[in-house]
């Protein structure tokens, strides 16, 4: 194996090996301090950004387009194969080393944001897992190692969200966030699927290029594609999830609602960029619906009253844009956006406390009160209409009810029918929506 190739899995397996001793430790009693916990931390993301560093300066004197690390399959049945393969290039590569860089300020602020916190081991192990499966999903070789990485992150975010588990708002946002998660996932399995049943393969080199892949499979694959990384990304209809998860710890919210996990179905769509190009109708739904997306996000951030939510929806409307330049096929700058965006909003969370105090540093730089923004819709709009969308902006697009309606009452329906003790013989129920309570609404 030569060194880049070394280099790369070093780099993906140390925040795993932390989260795994730390895991450990805990599982055989042992109570580490604040200071080791950070230390364990520290040295495992460390090691990672040192192999980042010379994985790109390697890379770069050798004029190398791009590192393979094929690690064999997972399993093997018939003609299926699970392979495990690490892949970087120009794609991953600086997403990779900002998943790193950003991690690792979010762990040494965390230090002291967390300290004498009941839940500062959990924090930590947590934020391990979230950067081993961040780092898996970028670094992967296929489609079929993504699923693994996704997974993680999913999890990991939803238990973040859940910090706070002696009250029941974050709870309930937590379960909220994760069924939204799990809906959108099947678009990854299944287009994972339908990629081996129609190529006979989802590694990359063996993918993009491929005859089998254009048409009508290249349609659904690109479609389903969409669909989970719409549900990552929070694009409409998935969008309601994201204001809830701002009842994790800011820290949290940074890395993965500012930064890294948001960004990774921006991702998942650059990966899958040769797809979409055969498929101009994917592409079109990717660039139509992400302009709806800002249009939402934009619109509802304005009668946003906490800092978390404004920046949340803020987030919003840049990934909609993102998946606008995605679907347009300017993927050099979405992946730049990508960068961007994902530094700028990470620091913003972090100051979030003290955004007011910023605010009035800038009214005092500027010389006296800022022009307001957003005295165009009083030109433009009637006075109905402004009242309108105002009451659309407050309810959030009526997405979470729109969804407790149309699909949290039927679903009571149906579990309550398949519980009934005479389950089979009597006749199915009809949903009575007005008297569902709401699926893990806020408080």
């Amino acid at each position: 194996m030569e060194l880049t190739q070394i280099l790369l899995c070093v780099l993906v397996a140390a925040p795993g090996l932390a989260f795994l001793g730390l895991a450990l430790g805990w599982l055989l009693g042992a109570e580490p301090k604040e200071r080791g916990i950070a230390v364990v931390t520290r040295v495992a993301l460390g090691a990672s950004l040192g192999c980042f560093a010379a994985l790109a300066v390697l890379m770069l004197r050798a004029g190398q387009a791009s590192v393979t690390v094929p690690l064999g399959d997972w399993f093997r049945a018939h003609e299926y194969s699970f392979p495990l393969v690490l892949l970087a290039d120009g794609l991953s590569l600086p997403l990779i080393g900002l998943t790193i860089l950003l991690t690792s300020l979010i762990a040494a602020f965390s230090v002291t944001y967390m300290h004498r916190e009941a839940g500062f081991l959990r924090f930590y192990l947590q934020l391990n897992l979230f950067a081993f499966g961040a780092l898996l999903v970028l670094s992967a070789g296929s489609f079929d190692l993504v699923i693994g990485g996704w997974e993680l992150v999913g999890i990991s975010s939803v238990l973040l969200i859940a910090f706070f588990e002696q009250r029941t708002g974050p709870v309930r946002n937590a379960i909220r966030v994760f069924a939204t998660y799990r809906t959108a996932d099947v678009g990854l399995l299944v287009g994972v699927f339908l990629m081996h049943h129609w190529a006979g393969t989802a590694t990359y080199s063996e993918l993009f290029g491929n005859p089998k892949m254009t048409g009508a499979p290249a349609l659904a694959v690109g479609l389903l594609l969409w669909m989970a990384a719409s549900g990552k990304s929070a694009q409409l209809p998935f969008s309601g999830w994201l204001p809830r998860a701002m009842e994790g710890p800011t820290p949290s919210s940074a890395i993965f609602y500012g930064a890294i996990s948001v960004h990774l179905g921006a991702y998942l769509l650059l990966r899958a960029a040769p797809i979409l190009a055969a498929t101009p109708v994917a592409a079109g739904v990717v660039m139509v619906v992400g302009a709806l997306t800002a249009a939402y996000g934009t619109i509802t951030g304005r009668a946003c009253s906490d800092a978390k939510t404004s920046l949340a929806f803020a987030a919003l409307s840049q990934l909609g844009l993102i998946f606008v330049e995605i679907g347009l096929g300017w993927t050099t700058l979405a992946l730049f956006h990508i960068l961007g965006h994902a530094t700028v909003r990470t620091l913003q969370f972090l100051r979030a406390p003290s955004m007011l105090h910023d605010y009035h540093q800038l009214h005092s730089a500027a010389g006296g009160p800022l022009e307001k923004t957003g005295e165009h819709y009083d030109t433009w709009l009637p006075l109905a209409w402004r009242w309108w969308l105002y009451r659309f902006a407050v309810d959030r697009g009526h997405l979470d009810s729109a969804i407790d309606r149309g699909f949290g009452g039927p679903l009571h329906a149906v579990s309550s029918w398949l519980g009934h003790p005479s389950f089979g013989t009597a006749q199915m129920p009809r949903a009575k929506v007005a008297s569902v309570k709401p699926i893990g609404g806020l408080d």
